[in-house]
């Protein structure tokens, strides 16, 4: 018995370990968003051979119901109207990541290490995106990836320790915790405001309103009305101090809108994405059931462009900079219905915990609906999926999150993970 109980304890100490080299190496390390991922992964076979009984629910059977169906039609396409492997590559890391789920609901780890994991990976990007700034003079912090991934996940870290932080107030030793989440959000977000990833930015008011369903009843409506303010001042300030880049890059925009609707520029920034979707609706409209697939979709839109449908420039892409317009474009409406399961579905069940009274599972709640809203709004102005960045960040903490929440829906959260008194604890449990 003893044996068996070492043998769990080192198997979730295992997945603790790859959980927080998820989110502390995502930004910061080449590639670093691979590691804890494959980490979970190469797990798999433990379960199997320790004949672990998961007894899945079926909410587990929907989210990775949604993740074979996403995986499935990529694959299919791929290798239907495609170049094989090549394009079945991004879509095959979801079926991936079930295993990780797999993984992590059998062997649920701490969520100290979950959460120390974001909150380092959040530090870390925008550390490193204020020494871009800052001390070698870039206009947009990069990090190892595109400015856009870049910015994007990184914000997405740093909320999602916003998320962490009704977990962090509930246990014992709340000070450092409540500390290191803090200092992740202020500089989670700071790595997407340095980086100039406007589209991050246009999905935050909703970010907020999940905080807000999430947390926003236990506060007294003075804490409501002193936290809007501070919202407020703290958005006017990013907006007038112009070493953060936002002012410029905000009023870019509206200078690119007003170029395109006078017909003065259509080659701007967001000018080709306008470009790029009414393009891509074409091509939806020419092939709604199948799409043109990843090798159709470029010569499809240079020919939109050489008959002066699109700019020439819109069709230099090799995708539409909307994450749903180009699964439709290119894998017709199973394609477009796969996209759409795999954001809402999640996000729906991750929203019906937001109101539990268990704090551990409130904030695996809150930063799985964070997750969702988050690349529904990365995904307006990015084809954020078809880079690895923003499938393998998708796909490996969709899997973390809800095999967590899934764990401890079933077992009330351990001891090691709520460390309250013991009359605060038994209200919890």
């Amino acid at each position: 018995m003893q044996q068996a109980r070492d043998g769990e304890g080192r198997a979730r100490g295992y997945t603790g370990m790859a959980v927080c080299l998820l989110g502390a190496l995502s930004l910061v390390a080449p590639s670093g968003y691979s590691v804890g991922a494959l980490l979970l992964v190469l797990a798999a076979p433990l379960v199997w051979l320790k004949r672990r009984r998961l007894e899945l629910s079926r909410q587990d059977l929907a989210v990775i119901g949604v993740m074979l169906a996403y995986a499935a039609v990529g694959v299919i396409w791929a290798f239907g109207l495609d170049s094989g492997w090549r394009d079945a590559d991004k879509p095959l890391r979801f079926a991936l990541a079930v295993l990780a789920l797999l993984v992590v609901i059998a062997y649920p780890p701490r969520l100290a290490w979950l959460w120390a994991g974001l909150a380092l990976g959040a530090i870390g990007a925008g550390g490193w995106a204020t020494w871009q700034r800052f001390a070698e003079g870039v206009v947009r912090a990069t990090g190892h990836t595109h400015p856009i991934q870049f910015g994007n996940i990184s914000m997405l870290l740093g909320v999602m320790c916003l998320a962490g932080l009704g977990w962090a107030f509930c246990r014992r030793h709340r000070l450092p915790w409540v500390s290191l989440l803090a200092l992740g959000a202020l500089l989670g977000v700071l790595g997407s405001l340095f980086s100039g990833s406007r589209g991050g930015w246009i999905g935050v008011p909703f970010m907020l309103l999940v905080l807000y369903r999430a947390y926003g009843g236990e506060l007294p409506s003075r804490w409501r009305l002193g936290l809007l303010a501070v919202v407020g001042v703290a958005g006017l300030a990013v907006l007038a101090i112009p070493q953060f880049g936002v002012q410029a890059r905000v009023w870019q925009a509206f200078h690119d809108i007003a170029l395109y609707i006078s017909g003065d520029n259509l080659s701007t920034s967001v000018g080709l994405r306008f470009e790029m979707w009414q393009g891509a609706a074409r091509l939806i409209a020419e092939r709604p059931l199948l799409g043109y697939g990843e090798l159709g979709y470029h010569p499809a839109m240079q020919a939109l462009a050489d008959a002066g449908a699109i700019h020439p420039d819109a069709a230099r892409f090799g995708h539409a900079h909307n994450e749903l317009l180009d699964a439709f474009a290119k894998r017709g409406v199973l394609g477009a219905a796969a996209l759409l399961a795999l954001y809402l579905v999640p996000l729906r069940l991750f929203a019906a915990q937001l109101q539990t009274p268990d704090p551990s599972r409130r904030a695996l709640a809150t930063a799985g609906a964070l997750l969702g809203v988050a690349y529904i709004d990365f995904g307006l102005t990015q084809a954020f999926l078809e880079h690895n960045s923003g499938v393998m960040m998708f796909a490996f903490l969709l899997a973390v999150l809800w095999g967590s929440l899934s764990a401890r829906r079933r077992h009330p959260s351990p001891p090691d993970d709520l460390e309250l008194p013991n009359d605060r604890r038994e209200a919890h449990v």
